[in-house]
């Protein structure tokens, strides 16, 4: 027979999963995250089958835990191109970014950020405004976004074949902390943020599942935050 573990063991290694600090396990005792939100069978399926996508010789997967200033798509971008510049096709090319810990917001909607200010959240500067960014900058970039113009973001890379993912952990612990500053349901706003998810970015379980992932489909490592 099946077993699991208990909610607080659950607790506990759900704050590893997103390499806690005291503050994060703090949190995570907080009664808004009493119930963080499961994979049924049916989800960890299509989840599997998402997986199967990754193709082609030259397979790398970016852990984006930060910002970064765009990098864990800069980084995905760079990996086509010099891999184009020395032969190879994007159809012999899988480059995976796995958004998680502070990276979230880049999978989201820029109604989303506006709504709940997820660039002062998350330490995102517009570089045109110089303010915390009210949009997200890095899935359909405009001029400045980036350092070069010719860096494409999000929507372009997956029209290549590149592949994104969001953490659902983390995605729950901080929609919730924003909640809750904001006086609001926490499970009311964890389903909006998961309805804001671009198309074709896949929820995982957690950041650091669908890294382990990435590799046992041949993937290998490198770590794109700050």
């Amino acid at each position: 027979m099946k077993t699991t573990e208990s909610n607080p063991r659950r607790k506990f290694m759900g704050a590893m999963m997103l390499g806690a600090t005291a503050s994060t396990l703090s949190l995570l005792g907080n009664p808004v995250y009493a119930n963080l939100p499961e994979f049924d069978d049916e989800k960890m399926g299509a989840i599997d089958n998402w997986f199967d996508k990754i193709k082609g010789k030259h397979r790398i997967v970016y852990d984006g835990s930060t910002p970064h200033d765009g990098f864990p798509v800069i980084w995905n971008w760079a990996f086509y191109l010099s891999n184009n510049e020395t032969g190879s096709a994007d159809s012999d090319i899988t480059a995976m970014t796995v958004l998680r810990h502070n990276a979230i917001p880049f999978a989201l909607t820029s109604e989303l950020w506006k709504k709940y200010k997820l660039g002062e959240v998350f330490g995102v500067t517009d570089n045109t405004t110089k303010e915390p960014s009210l949009r997200n900058p890095y899935y359909e970039p405009q001029e400045g976004d980036f350092p070069m113009p010719v860096i494409q973001g999000i929507k372009d890379m997956q029209q290549r074949g590149a592949l994104f993912c969001v953490c659902n952990l983390a995605i729950s612990v901080y929609s919730g902390a924003v909640a809750q500053k904001m006086g609001l349901d926490a499970k009311m706003v964890y389903q909006e943020w998961i309805d804001a998810i671009h198309p074709g970015i896949e929820l995982v379980p957690s950041g650091v599942w669908a890294l382990g992932r990435a590799q046992e489909h041949g993937c290998g490592y490198i770590f794109a935050g700050g």
